[in-house]
């Protein structure tokens, strides 16, 4: 779908089920609580949302535990129209560096990022097929060093492969990243430095 106005397309979408009273079910694929908390803000006015913590690109175990907590202690902090519940996936770092051989002196954005992506973002179509979920979606949208097209791209084809709505979406949209910020703060988040893999890490 290329020149998608992604923010429209989840505003149709939130329109669409608004109008019918419907709340569906959305499996949010999370990678960190700054990110996700103007992501649960937004989002859990119109869906009953799962958070899943599933990053195996995160190969320091205490940086991984460290921002799973976060997340955890976010959710329980904050308050939703809609039920948020978490959910954590398996970690074995061993599946992101698969993913990526061959791949790791690309630069910061390129194709080691699309293969960790796609990684990540086939385990949320699995999860949400096997437990029967409207759509799923990520986070990652928010971040303004992220690739937008790429990431809806990706998602949408893992959710073709395995027979589950994507959510189309850019939340950096309607200031988005920036409430992250405010939230962030009001809820004293570690926000971490780099996106998790050691290639990234400065």
């Amino acid at each position: 779908m290329n020149n998608i106005n992604y923010q429209r397309e989840l505003d149709r979408v939130i329109s669409l089920h608004q109008s019918r009273g419907e709340t569906p079910r959305l499996l949010l694929h999370v990678c960190c609580a700054p990110c996700s908390s103007y992501c649960l803000e937004y989002l859990s006015r119109y869906f009953l949302i799962t958070v899943y913590y599933y990053n195996p690109n995160i190969s320091i175990k205490e940086e991984y535990l460290h921002r799973l907590h976060e997340e955890q202690r976010l959710v329980s902090e904050m308050d939703f129209v809609n039920p948020v519940t978490v959910v954590e996936g398996r970690y074995d770092p061993r599946e992101f560096f698969e993913a990526v051989r061959g791949l790791e002196q690309e630069p910061e954005g390129g194709r080691r990022c699309e293969k960790c992506f796609a990684l990540r973002l086939d385990s949320a179509a699995q999860m949400a097929r096997d437990g029967g979920y409207d759509y799923f979606t990520t986070t990652l949208t928010i971040s303004p060093l992220k690739n937008a097209h790429m990431l809806n791209e990706i998602g949408a084809a893992a959710g073709e492969t395995h027979g589950v709505k994507w959510l189309y979406s850019d939340f950096k949209k309607k200031e988005g990243y920036k409430r992250s910020i405010v939230l962030s703060k009001k809820y004293n988040l570690y926000r971490q430095n780099y996106c998790g893999c050691i290639f990234s890490r400065g």
